[in-house]
């Protein structure tokens, strides 16, 4: 039997996740053509990432800035994008 990794099993529950989400939004689509799907998930995924973390590390930027892989300025320039 071939056992997924601790690292793999990390990984899955959020794939899993966004697929079914991406999946049900075509679905709902009925057909109609989807255009631009890369910006609407990530105008969806980016805000929520972006919560959760600043959540997590009680509003530090500095912290969230090192757990998301990106500088401090890039953060900043983030949250204020979505209003944070």
């Amino acid at each position: 039997m071939n056992v997924p990794t601790r690292r793999e099993r990390r990984k899955q529950p959020i794939r899993r996740s966004v697929t079914s989400a991406i999946e049900l939004y075509l679905g709902d689509m009925n057909g109609h053509d989807v255009t631009d799907l890369y910006r609407v998930v990530l105008s969806e995924v980016e805000p929520a990432i972006l919560d959760v973390v600043m959540k997590h590390v009680e509003g530090n930027q500095t912290d969230a800035a090192e757990m998301l892989g990106v500088s401090r300025g890039t953060l900043r320039k983030k949250l204020k994008l979505y209003g944070f």
